[in-house]
Order: C-alpha cells, then structure tokens, then sequence
C-alpha cells in the first residue's frame, strides 16, 4: 500500500478542498493492494447469524430485490451468472485483521468512521444508482468496476417505485470512471453513484457516521425520560375555581411550561457527555464479538505485562475522549470515566493505538498512577484484550 490514502494529496488539502464538497478520484490509492480475503471467504461470513450481510439481485431495469442473511450454501448455488452482488458490513470487527483497510483513514476522527463494507458483485452486479447520507471511500479491491456520477441535487421524488432499495429512477451521469485494483472514488453525501461490475469484482467502502439531528434529539430525549422522577408530576394545589372548564388558563400552562423546561435544562457540558456516551454506544448485534471476560485484577495485568505480552484492543469497541475545563472524560462502548488529567497520556495512547506492547504498558503504569486500576476495567468488559 501507499504510504496514505489520497495518493500525492495531503490530508489537510484534501478536507479544505473535498471532505463534504465534491468527490475525487485516486488512481492507485492503494497500488499493489490484493483482495484480503476471496469470495468464498466472503460468502462464509454472510453464513453467520450475527454478520450483517444481504444479497442484491437485478432482475430487469426495474425490478430489483434484496435479501439479508443469514444465508445457506444453497442460496448462492442457486444464484445466476450475472446481475447480483453480496455486502457484508461492519468487517473490521469481526475479522479484526480487516481493520488494516480502516486505519489509514484515521486522519478522521474514529468517531466518525462507521464500518468496513466488502461487496463481492458478478458481471453487471450492482446495487442501483442511489445516493448516500453519509461520506464514503469505495476502494477497488478485485476486478474492475464502473462508477457514474451526478454531482446535481437529487428530487426526494426520484425514487423507483415498488422497490425495496431506494434506487433512482432517473439517473444521467455526469463523469464516468473505470475503477481498477488499488484505485479509489471519494464520495460526499448526497452524490448520485451508480457501480456497476464489469468483471466479477469486491470493492472495499469505507463509511463514515453522521448523525441527523432528528437521530441526535429522539437519542437525547429518550436518555432524559429515563432519569426523570416517575413521580414528579403537574400539581395545582391553591388553584383558583376555574371560570370556564373549557379553558386552559395561564397558571396551569405556566406551570406545565415550567415543568417541561425544568427536565429539559442541560448545560453544554452535560450535552457533550451525554454526545460523548452516544456515539461510542455499541449496537446490541455486536456484543457477541466480545470476550467471556476473564477475571482479571492488578496483579493478573502485572503478570501479563511482566511475560512480555501486551494488550491489543478489540476493534469492536469504540473508544473516545475530551477534555473540558481541565477535566477528562473517556468514553468506552457508552460508559463514561471522568478522570484527572494525570490520565491524559494513557487515555491519549489508548485511544490512538491498537496494540500495546508490554513496555507501553509498564511506562503507562508507572507515569500515571492509578492507570492499571483502568486498564483491568477495560479489560473485564471486552474492550482490552490480552496478547496471547
């Protein structure tokens, strides 16, 4: 692979001149790159239950279908010869050596990187012209690959009607590429894309997060409705006799008005802990890419550190961090640890790294005290793992 990802294009040009604005094409972004797993590999993990995967199929201009696995032996022995492609998502967690393809990405924060998406398409596969809410990077893994684009904003209305995928009916492209081993396409949201297979491809997408703010509020206020008190409610007492039981007199609205205000008051600070709990959250499907803990205590880390085994992190876990006020605050799979700022380097390493050697530990361990007592929590839930 190339030392990055944007080919001769610094990162901090290309997030002035492209991240949300327009996309760009790489040619060997990636040279020398080879597919890391095959398509039967592929196909074996869309056998799983808990790997999230589905199956596109086109039957003719307008009519498509999509089926999501788990799926049988039998399903792709009864596939045709062409027109039909299978996804499979979130491969960084659960296949942690694919997580290699996510980390050159990582000068965007990890926050905002979603999953690991490789498709495997046969001749004419494809997906639709469609569009996306979300940025993404469609590497070129295996075979070749034909985009079109339409950089035009896309009528709501466009939609193919009867289909269960939310496929354009009318597309006209505007720019039309050729995708080969080693290159990449760059989108932005909202960017009209239509890949079509013209060899029996897989093509690596690399997605990014971007909660909408209806997403950000229904989370929000459902987190505010379960710390309320079930017993607080409205009350009345000394009212005046009404004049009209109609009516809906000021003091009662006033009172109502306050009480909603009452259980809605956050301050910033108390917004960007809830955030920082949100958005490393963990989906429910995914815990069971996580470890029976074992029991681990300070002196269990001792002794892994002191056989010169590491900790790695499971590339499961979402990690995250800020600091406010010259407070710390860490977050780990949606759990919150408020810390001190002596904990900075090793929340700092933490956060950036997946692999720690044994002698990162012990320096972590000895520069900042109270760490270890950190690292055994994080090891108990899944989210550190020991080196065997």
């Amino acid at each position: 692979m190339s030392e990055g990802p944007l080919g001769d294009l610094a990162p901090r040009t290309f997030l002035r001149d492209y991240w949300q604005r327009k996309p760009l094409l790489v040619r060997q972004a990636f040279a020398g790159i080879r597919a890391p797993l095959d398509a039967e590999e592929l196909a074996g993990l869309a056998l799983e239950s808990d790997v999230p995967s589905r199956l596109v199929q086109q039957h003719d201009a307008a009519r498509w279908s999509v089926r999501y696995g788990p799926f049988e032996d039998s399903d792709f022995a009864a596939l045709p010869d062409t027109h039909w492609t299978l996804l499979v998502t979130d491969l960084e967690k659960f296949v942690p050596a694919l997580h290699d393809l996510v980390k050159p990405f990582r000068f965007l924060p990890d926050w905002r990187i979603d999953d690991l998406m490789i498709s495997y398409a046969a001749p004419q596969g494809s997906v639709g012209p469609h569009t996306d809410a979300y940025d993404v990077f469609l590497l070129q893994l295996e075979g070749r690959r034909r985009w079109q684009i339409d950089t035009r904003p896309v009528d709501p209305g466009n939609r193919l009607p009867g289909a269960e995928l939310s496929i354009l009916a009318h597309f006209e492209p505007e720019s039309e590429w050729v995708l080969e081993p080693g290159d990449m396409l760059y989108l932005p949201p909202g960017v009209a894309h239509y890949g079509l297979a013209l060899d029996p491809c897989m093509t690596a997408s690399i997605g990014f997060r971007a909660p909408s703010q209806q997403d950000l509020v229904s989370a929000w206020l459902d987190d505010v409705a379960a710390a309320l008190d079930p017993e607080r409610r409205f009350g009345d007492a000394g009212r005046a006799v009404a004049d009209n039981p109609g009516e809906i007199d000021l003091a009662s609205r006033d009172a109502i008005i306050a009480l909603m205000r009452e259980a809605l008051a956050r301050d910033d600070v108390a917004l960007e802990r809830w955030f920082g709990r949100y958005i490393t959250e963990p989906r429910a499907d995914l815990i069971g890419l996580y470890l029976a803990p074992d029991n681990w205590d300070e002196a269990a880390l001792g002794a892994q550190l002191a056989s010169g085994r590491g900790l790695k992190r499971n590339t499961a876990a979402r990690l995250a961090y800020f600091i406010r006020d010259d407070r710390l605050f860490l977050y780990a799979d949606g759990q919150e640890y408020p810390l001190d700022m002596n904990f900075l380097e090793p929340v700092a390493v933490l956060c950036q790294r997946f692999d720690y050697p044994a002698a990162l530990c012990r320096r972590l361990l000895d520069d900042a005290p109270g760490s270890a007592g950190l690292m055994v929590n994080l090891l108990e839930r899944g989210i550190l793992e020991a080196v065997e």
